[in-house]
């Protein structure tokens, strides 16, 4: 006896991609098909500057399976899949983005991999299709998941990704601006998988995560989902209190040994300029999880979402 095929809930968040969105789509509804019994496809538009909204809502007028989400402006891409994943009606959630560079048809093999008992299974690159800089960005971003999430998995971790839909109920009250979805869905589970995938060259526009935007999203993992800075805050004062007394036995040592002190302000200097660099470094560190506290106290949103679209059935709303 076979089982029920799942019903899945696709979300793809989508910015400037008016031209990649149809080929997406047709690539995207028979394979859905083939491995569900009912499903879905979610595309929220992340404030796109071209015409990607009205792509979507000529999407979702001939498609009935797909829903349009217009958000109030642009969000980022976490932000735009928590929108996403929040209006999800099926028991699984599948995330994709919409630059074609993962396969819509590897997402049977992500499917399969989660029936090994698992909660959420991501699909890495085989062969990354991204410049050195990227490349070396992504990295920074997986380390310091790894240290958020706690488990090695946080290694391979990629927007394409499939997950159960009741793990979004361990973060259903969780409001801040500053989303990372990775991290969230480890509030509700610790069994993660991932497997390689095919990773295609990108066939139009470029990248919108810079170097930059990657460092600071991997801060803002760190600051906002762990308290591993702190630790280290105070792993560095230990040291540095043990160098200062070094530095103090040595100079009371010389002192009785030698009848006098350690002579030269440059030794003494330096001794001074390290530990005052320690405090401000730490400084920092609790300046930074006061800033993110002060981001919480202020209760803001994570998106709000200007309309949905899903047929002939229009929606106006705001969350």
């Amino acid at each position: 006896m076979t089982s029920r095929p799942p019903t899945i809930s696709l979300v793809v968040p989508a910015y400037d991609s008016a031209r990649s969105l149809p080929e997406l789509i047709a690539r995207l509804t028979p394979v859905l098909a083939r491995v569900s019994s009912e499903f879905e496809i979610l595309l929220v538009n992340d404030g796109s500057r071209d015409n990607t909204w009205r792509i979507i809502s000529e999407l979702a007028e001939r498609c009935p399976a797909v829903m349009g989400i217009n958000l109030m402006r642009n969000y980022g891409q976490h932000n735009a899949l928590l929108a996403g994943i929040r209006l999800a009606r099926y028991e699984l959630v599948v995330t994709l983005d919409d630059d074609l560079q993962n396969p819509p048809e590897e997402i049977p093999r992500l499917l399969s991999h989660l029936e090994s008992g698992f909660d959420v299974v991501y699909g890495y690159p085989e062969h990354e299709q991204h410049g050195l800089w990227r490349d070396l960005a992504s990295q920074i971003t997986k380390i310091a998941l790894a240290s958020t999430m706690g488990v090695t998995t946080a290694r391979h971790v990629s927007a394409f990704r499939v997950f159960r839909t009741p793990l979004r109920d361990a973060f259903g009250d969780f409001r801040s601006p500053r989303v990372s979805l990775d991290a969230l869905l480890t509030w509700g589970t610790a069994r993660f998988a991932a497997i390689p995938v095919r990773h295609n060259p990108r066939q139009t526009g470029a990248t919108n995560y810079t170097f930059r935007k990657l460092v600071i999203h991997a801060l803002n993992m760190i600051t906002g989902f762990s308290i591993l800075p702190l630790q280290i805050t105070s792993l560095l004062g230990f040291f540095f209190a043990l160098i200062g007394m070094a530095v103090l036995a040595y100079v009371l040592e010389r002192y009785f040994t030698v009848g006098r002190v350690v002579p030269g302000f440059a030794f003494l200097a330096s001794v001074i300029a390290i530990l005052s660099g320690a405090q401000l470094f730490a400084l920092g560190i609790i300046g930074e999880y006061l800033a993110r506290m002060h981001l919480r106290l202020m209760d803001r949103p994570a998106y709000t979402i200007a309309e949905t679209t899903r047929h002939d059935d229009r929606v106006s709303q705001s969350l």
